[in-house]
């Protein structure tokens, strides 16, 4: 477990998942065991949305890849790379065609095997200050590497009528459950404010969208992403690729308290 501290808030990380982040006492981040979601937050690498459709492949230039739902980093276990007080850095290394356990197999795919055909570094930080918690994504590896991102974080509600405000218009948690699984698209958006019993302003930097997601009343999933993958159909799910043009690309989300 490593934990951050400053000032009034505290940050508590296990193994690279946020699963905690409490300002004065009050607890913003979806708990283990309550209702929703068995996770407190994660990555969706190198692909987000679903496969199944597709036969769980995926297009790209060095041929086609097994890909389960939201790609197989999740898969992965993070390593910490370096911490102290108000920040840490964990990491992830793929090499190029190494083989993933799916833990979806058998019960919800056909594949028991993930494999991406390039290599990639992948690193999380934490950075906690007067701001607020500053989430940072860096991805490096192999020049022109196709890939989308989403960051997948639950946040906790103690309400019956929380407000999600994003360009200027108010979303309902009624409006989030209709859409079910396929997520509520918040297209070209980079700052959303949750109004709850306390008000959180979430921003992002690199990603351009967002989309929510729950199906309890008890936490919503603010998600930033690249791209929203239900624009097209499965076996179409490479239109949603962006590049590695520079070797690294960097990505944020900002959570600070309102």
């Amino acid at each position: 477990m490593t934990t951050l501290s400053y000032k009034n808030k505290t940050v508590k990380i296990d193994q690279g998942e946020l699963i905690s982040y409490l300002v004065e006492g009050h607890e913003y981040i979806h708990q283990k065991g309550s209702p929703g979601w068995r996770s407190a937050d994660t990555e969706m690498f190198p692909i987000i949305g679903p496969t199944a459709d597709a036969n769980f492949r995926v297009k790209t230039a060095k041929g086609e890849a097994v890909q389960d739902q939201h790609g197989l980093l999740r898969e992965m276990d993070y390593e910490l790379e370096s911490a102290d007080e108000t920040k840490a850095v964990f990491e992830k290394k793929y090499i190029a065609g190494t083989q993933v356990n799916n833990s979806k197999f058998p019960a919800k795919s056909t594949e028991e095997i993930l494999a991406w055909p390039y290599d990639f570094t992948f690193k999380k930080s934490f950075n906690l200050s007067g701001n607020g918690l500053v989430i940072s994504f860096s991805i490096s590896g192999e020049q022109n590497m196709p890939f989308m991102l989403g960051y997948h974080p639950a946040f906790n509600l103690v309400t019956k009528a929380p407000i999600i405000k994003a360009k200027g218009k108010e979303i309902t948690l009624a409006e989030v459950l209709a859409v079910g699984n396929r997520a509520y698209q918040v297209k070209n958006c980079t700052e959303i404010v949750l109004k709850d019993k306390k008000e959180l302003k979430i921003t992002s930097e690199g990603f351009g969208s967002f989309m929510l997601w729950t199906e309890v009343e008890n936490m919503i999933c603010i998600e930033p992403i690249t791209f929203y993958p239900y624009e097209v159909k499965q076996e179409n799910l490479a239109e949603g690729f962006m590049y590695l043009e520079d070797r690294e690309e960097q990505f944020t989300l900002t959570i600070a308290v309102v």
